[in-house]
């Protein structure tokens, strides 16, 4: 089985990312990052791709590190937009509408306009990233 290792969730540096954004940028940032985390005791964080990210900490069957299985999603903030990229988004059925796009690589996107967006849609963000988790598991 693949593992990561303690040492790759890095949530002081996620932490430290966050308190360099615009507060209202930073505070919906913080809730995102909250509600993920909350989904489930093996989900780590760390900046990967220049952007907090998260991934499943827990054991995994062997896989190409290219297909990103660990990885559960990253958020792309450029030019002040929230944007929560799922890398595998398509493998899930959440017939919800939060997700959106149709990229051939599979990845699907969630946009969050601001904090009252996030509280909106938290249920569903919630029961996306517990779907992502029960597919791994």
């Amino acid at each position: 089985m693949a593992k990561a290792t303690d040492d790759s969730n890095d949530s002081q540096n996620v932490t430290q990312f966050i308190e360099t954004l615009e507060p209202l940028l930073g505070e919906a940032v913080q809730a995102i990052r909250q509600i993920i985390l909350s989904a489930s005791p093996f989900i780590g964080e760390r900046i990967k791709w220049n952007h907090p990210s998260f991934f499943y900490m827990g054991d995994m069957l062997p896989f190409n590190p290219k297909e990103y299985k660990r990885d559960i999603a990253v958020f792309n903030l450029h030019k002040g937009r929230i944007m929560l990229v799922l890398p595998s988004g398509a493998k899930l059925n959440h017939e919800s509408g939060l997700l959106e796009g149709d990229y051939k690589d599979g990845r699907r996107t969630i946009i969050f306009k601001h904090l009252q967006d996030v509280q909106l849609k938290e249920l569903l963000l919630q029961a996306i990233i517990v779907e992502w988790v029960s597919l791994v598991v």
